[in-house]
């Protein structure tokens, strides 16, 4: 009985499930990439229209500043989420501990970073608030546009 499963298990049926495993993961990784380059182009053609409005530069930088928070969030999830790929996954309770640590890592960073610009940028709050939210929100539709063109098979 122990050998016929042994023989059902060869190598060849079972390296059938790897690649898609590799092709996920790479997908993941350029999928985060390509985020995070569209959180840039936005956060910087947003700064330039604060600057073609006729705004002072101190709000341009504090749109640059507050949406530089958010591309650091989305780049510490990408970093986080490509280190969590290359350890195997024994401990279900390490793995759940880990996710608490990065959530707690990212919430932690970016208190303290608004923190400073606000306090460096006193001038224009709400542009580094605003700066941070178009972040965020081009974080979250990316993700969410990605994740459909690439489930539509595209």
């Amino acid at each position: 009985m122990g050998k016929q499963l042994q023989e059902c298990l060869t190598p060849r049926e079972n390296a059938a499930i790897i690649p898609p495993l590799f092709q996920a993961e790479e997908q993941e990784k350029k999928s985060a990439r390509q985020v995070i380059w569209l959180q840039m182009l936005v956060i910087l053609a947003v700064a330039g229209g604060v600057l073609l409005w006729g705004s002072s530069p101190q709000s341009a930088i504090a749109v640059l500043g507050g949406g530089g928070i958010s591309i650091l969030n989305g780049a510490l999830i990408a970093w986080r989420m490509s280190r969590a790929t290359q350890r195997p996954v024994h401990d279900a309770h390490q793995q759940l501990r880990l996710m608490y640590f990065y959530a707690a890592e990212r919430f932690l960073s970016v208190v303290v970073l608004l923190g400073l610009v606000l306090v460096v940028l006193k001038d224009s709050p709400l542009m580094v608030i605003s700066g941070f939210v178009l972040g965020q929100a081009t974080l979250l539709a990316a993700r969410i546009l990605l994740k459909n063109k690439t489930e539509s098979g595209s």
